[in-house]
């Protein structure tokens, strides 16, 4: 459960809500229609890192009762720590002139929302499952095997990855669920991008398809489909892209500073491609580049590797997230001061 204290009124309406576990049985808004798409109404988000607590808010939001999940306390209330900030904000940018509100919109988005550690334990009241945690193929499978067994057989099974193949994750459980297993890709950050990528491999059913439209539509995104293919729609054109741009300086033909504004001021960018790097983090662009190489469905000059990228990645520099990449920053996720030393 949240540890953030709520007014009585909305604790109260909190604890009146069915469980997790009764919550299926109490929907009888379910449609009965001989078609097997149903309403999604609850939802486990796991992971509860930048983007899972952002899935877990827009879901919240959108009145879905919503339960995050990560594997300790610790990482749960930071979790916690990154909604409230960003749902205070949400509150003042849709009331400001109205604290009474702002509060009242606060505590109803957190009565939407409950915690755990342990997602085998909370999947059997769940409509769908956004896994959001970390980019390795061999964890993500762990995981949905070990939910497979334990869901109900009309949960929808999603990744979040932005660069792993959905029918490879998806391949460790039954066939069943393979029909009801997609890509649900949410942008950076979550709140405010209005994107979602919704990944059809070769078996994902048109029920399950419509669902998560459904479900993405009262969320407040707009969707876009499209294939188990690398980097799906957006990273398949930003990656090279970014890529790209490291490529230029490395060959000495212009200044990341200057290819930045170029970008921007040429191209209507709202960030240039070196800066957009280290928003990203420079770990996460190289893990996707040579991921890519390995499964050799890209063409071979959009992977060639960038030495100054693979060094600044070895010496832990990230970007954003760690106060230095191409560029330095006050501080993790700070401003911007300029262009990085060497």
């Amino acid at each position: 459960m949240s540890s953030i204290l709520l007014k009585p009124g909305f604790a109260a309406a909190r604890l009146a809500r069915p469980t997790t576990l009764l919550r299926p049985l109490l929907a009888s808004h379910f449609s009965t229609t001989p078609s097997a798409q149903r309403e999604i109404q609850s939802v486990i988000v796991v992971g509860a890192g930048l983007m899972g607590a952002g899935i877990a808010q827009v879901a919240a939001q959108a009145q879905l009762n919503v339960t995050m999940v990560d594997l300790s306390p610790d990482q749960l209330q930071k979790g916690r720590d990154i909604i409230a900030a960003s749902v205070r904000r949400v509150a003042k940018k849709k009331f400001p002139d109205d604290e009474g509100k702002q509060s009242e919109y606060v505590d109803r988005t957190w009565s939407f929302i409950e915690t755990g550690t342990k997602a085998e334990a909370v999947v059997a009241g769940a409509d769908l499952v956004v896994e959001a945690i970390v980019e390795n193929i061999d964890t993500k499978q762990k995981l949905f095997m070990s939910l497979d067994a334990a869901a109900p057989k009309h949960t929808i099974f999603t990744s979040n990855t932005s660069s792993l193949p959905i029918a490879e994750i998806a391949k460790v459980t039954s066939e069943d669920r393979q029909a009801r297993f997609a890509g649900l890709h949410f942008f950076n950050p979550v709140p405010a991008m209005k994107l979602v990528e919704i990944v059809k491999t070769d078996k994902v059913d048109t029920e399950t398809y419509q669902s998560l439209v459904d479900v993405t539509n009262r969320i407040g995104k707009t969707s876009v489909a499209c294939k188990d293919t690398p980097g799906f729609i957006v990273n398949r054109l930003l990656v090279p892209y970014m890529m790209e741009s490291l490529r230029i300086v490395e060959r000495g033909e212009a200044s990341l500073e200057d290819i930045d504004v170029a970008m921007k001021l040429g191209a209507g960018f709202p960030m240039g491609p070196i800066e957009l790097s280290d928003f990203v983090g420079l770990d996460t662009l190289k893990s996707i580049v040579e991921g890519w190489a390995r499964e050799g469905k890209v063409e071979p000059a959009f992977v060639k590797p960038v030495k100054q990228l693979t060094d600044l990645v070895a010496k832990g520099h990230f970007g954003r997230k760690t106060g230095k990449g191409f560029y330095e920053y006050v501080g993790p996720n700070g401003a911007r001061v300029g262009a990085a030393k060497k």
